[in-house]
């Protein structure tokens, strides 16, 4: 190469070089000037420094509160339900070992690593009910720290109110006790009768659902549908214990009333067979028992995708009725949303509850406050816990011939 041309790459390069360290100057000056004027600028990630520092258990009855907290002093609570305490209490001390110097809120992320943590417990009912209090937990301590509720976390509420059982407009008739596998005249007059009832109550404009509660054996059930007009209930609760799905499909073939389930079945793994066999008309997922308020809205995306609607099933204080109400409020297919007066009483004893009910609509305002808006109050909660009348027994039920039912 002679001089000539290496002399005019050189001042081609230096050129170049000195343009762009102009460019870059005048856009660092424009920057600096523009800074108190870029909206993008003001936003700060309140987020990514954030540590969870520990985490401390409520055991209160057959309840377990789950209290995260963090190193920006934010506290997020979750509710553990439909466990034996003592058992949930343990393990949710134990997962605090995956959760501790963790960032709260990648909820994905430490959803995964709690249900994926230990090859031989994943899954099942222990695991995925304490999940779901901690999932909770979460997502409140990632609202307060943005400071709005956690449905608008989900993708904002697709509804204003949401529409709930039981109240004055709405009920669901009880199947009023265990049935053997066959049933007389007079027991299917007795849950006709409960249907009937709860029909005159909310008259012809209202909404009536009926409970098997797993308790009507298949066969019997089949004979009960058959009595009951198939427009006169909203639609057939837990019609099978969960796990064999051809009994779903034979209940399907045989009966006209829409059928419901789901407050049993944890994850989006066991709700995928109802929707890929078309055997069940609602979802019933229920947020403390699913995997929480994550696993809830992952199902109900799985659902829409096949024109079947939730009908969330929800037998918590406050907190968890809250984190499932937040589900129902930003999801597009909602059909009716459970409610549980006696507990949500219960859990006001020491909470308040950021939503209410209108019993003559029977709908519900959309949860208030950031992340869950539910503040408890520790030495209430310590009274109710310290309750000396109170003992967790094991629930049951039997036939009359004494051999263990369903229920």
């Amino acid at each position: 190469m002679n001089n000539e041309h290496s002399s005019k790459i050189l001042s081609r390069r230096d050129l170049l070089t000195g343009l762009g360290a102009a460019a870059a100057g005048a856009a660092f000056v424009h920057q600096a000037v523009g800074q108190d004027r870029n909206p993008a600028a003001q936003v700060a990630d309140r987020a990514s420094g954030v540590k969870i520092t520990g985490m401390r258990t409520h055991l209160v009855q057959n309840k377990v509160y789950v209290e995260i907290e963090t190193s920006r002093g934010v506290t997020g609570w979750g509710e553990v339900s439909a466990l034996v305490p003592s058992a949930a209490e343990a393990l949710a001390r134990r997962m605090f070992d995956l959760l501790d110097g963790e960032n709260p809120t990648r909820i994905e992320y430490l959803w995964q690593k709690l249900f994926r943590a230990h090859r031989d417990m994943r899954g099942g009912p222990f695991m995925c009910h304490t999940i779901a209090g901690i999932d909770m937990a979460l997502w409140d301590i990632t609202g307060k720290l943005w400071g709005v509720p956690v449905h608008r976390l989900l993708g904002g509420p697709c509804r204003d109110k949401v529409k709930v059982y039981p109240t004055s407009k709405s009920r669901k008739a009880p199947p009023a006790g265990v049935y053997d596998h066959a049933v007389t005249p007079s027991e299917i007059e007795r849950m006709i009768n409960q249907i009937r009832l709860d029909r005159e109550r909310v008259g012809p404009e209202g909404i009536v659902m009926f409970d098997a509660h797993c308790a009507i054996p298949p066969a019997a059930l089949i004979q009960l549908a058959a009595a009951v007009k198939a427009y006169d209930v909203l639609f057939i609760e837990e019609v099978a214990v969960p796990g064999n799905i051809e009994v779903f499909k034979r209940l399907k073939a045989a009966i006209d009333i829409p059928l419901a389930t789901g407050e049993r079945d944890r994850t989006i793994w066991e709700f995928i067979p109802y929707l890929d066999q078309r055997c069940i008309d609602v979802l019933q997922p229920d947020v403390a028992h699913c995997g929480g308020i994550t696993q809830m809205k992952k199902i109900a995306i799985l659902a829409e995708t096949y024109h079947v609607p939730l009908a969330p099933h929800c037998t918590t204080s406050p907190l968890g009725a809250t984190a499932s109400l937040s589900v129902g409020a930003s999801i597009p297919f909602l059909l009716i949303h459970e409610t549980a007066p006696g507990l949500l009483r219960w859990g006001e004893q020491f909470m308040n509850r950021p939503w209410t009910v209108d019993d003559t609509t029977a709908y519900a305002t959309l949860p208030e406050g950031p992340g869950l808006g539910i503040t408890i109050d520790r030495d209430k909660m310590a009274s109710v816990a310290a309750d000396p009348s109170y003992k967790w027994r094991w629930p049951g039920a039997k036939l009359p011939d004494g051999s263990v039912a369903d229920y």
